[in-house]
């Protein structure tokens, strides 16, 4: 059993356009996608494709004007907001993308501390600290003395010593030396080792394929294919989906093609399958129908000609 499922999930936020007339914008729909313990999955995909609003979906952080449907799971149970009280940074935990998720009014040491739930709270927090490379100075500043930096490996801290069962890490590493990256994509992996699920949100693919299991590909506020990591090599003759293949050539480090064309915006979605538009291998099915999620040796995508 998956320790975090999402089924058919869609986020949309209320608007008001011209008269006062109230419009809903959906960001996600038909979002489906799930976690095993010991697992790291890692979310990529274009900006606006609706990582970091999973995360905010599943720990049930957005703003009153949004709107969800679909179902979270976690431990078999749907994940109710009442129960979301009761786990919030105990059993699941974000690193955020943002450094403005500390406490202004709390140091960085005493902000770690509060995370540890079993061992000594301060030697768990010197440990952690001293693995990314933070002085024992930090722990006696607040969040406006840190450096971007260094306020995002405090974040980083905060969930490893956390060790929640489901970590979502939105971004965790942008701004950081390759060194504390490599350290802090192995506390994740350790992390999974030990029987937690991570969820690693992020534009960097080649990192995620070091430490992650799958990788969760979105595109225009849907999973278009989650495939093994094993099958990320090559020219991509393994992936499924048209975009995975598209995204994979397009890096630096393989054949550097672009990808003609832009992502939708959400305002203009088409109505068949949401790559179309972009795609070399569209036909005129594709154009009429929203392609359902299906599994192909071993990897979920949405994608009719997929096989």
């Amino acid at each position: 059993m998956p320790l975090l499922e999402i089924d058919n999930l869609s986020v949309s936020f209320t608007q008001y356009k011209k008269g006062f007339r109230q419009h809903d914008l959906k960001v996600i729909h038909n979002l489906t996608m799930s976690m095993n313990k010991g697992e790291i999955v890692a979310v990529v995909g274009s900006s606006g494709s609706g990582k970091s609003l999973l995360g905010h979906a599943i720990l049930g952080i957005l703003p009153n004007n949004a709107n969800v449907s679909g179902t979270i799971k976690y431990d078999g149970d749907e994940l109710t907001q009442e129960r979301l009280a009761h786990l919030q940074g105990c059993e699941i935990a974000l690193v955020p993308q943002s450094v403005n998720f500390l406490d202004p009014l709390m140091k960085a040491g005493e902000q770690v501390r509060s995370s540890v739930k079993k061992q000594d709270a301060l030697g768990a927090q010197r440990t952690v600290f001293e693995k990314y490379h933070l002085g024992q100075h930090v722990e006696k500043l607040y969040p406006f003395q840190l450096s971007g930096g260094v306020t995002r490996r405090v974040l980083v801290s905060t969930a490893v010593v956390g060790e929640a069962k489901v970590i979502i890490a939105d971004e965790p590493t942008p701004g950081l030396d390759s060194a504390v990256v490599k350290e802090a994509l192995s506390s994740f992996r350790e992390l999974a080792d030990n029987g937690s699920s991570v969820m690693l949100i992020t534009h960097d693919i080649g990192s995620a394929l070091t430490v992650a299991d799958k990788i969760a590909v979105f595109y225009a506020g849907t999973t278009v294919e989650v495939a093994p990591v094993e099958d990320f090599h090559g020219r991509g003759e393994l992936l499924r989906h048209p975009y995975t293949k598209a995204l994979w050539r397009a890096l630096p480090q393989n054949e550097f093609l672009p990808i003609p064309g832009s992502q939708p915006d959400a305002n203009d979605l088409p109505k068949g399958c949401l790559f179309e538009p972009r795609c070399v291998s569209a036909t005129g099915d594709c154009t009429s129908k929203v392609p359902a999620a299906k599994t192909v040796r071993g990897g979920m995508v949405r994608c009719i000609h997929a096989t």
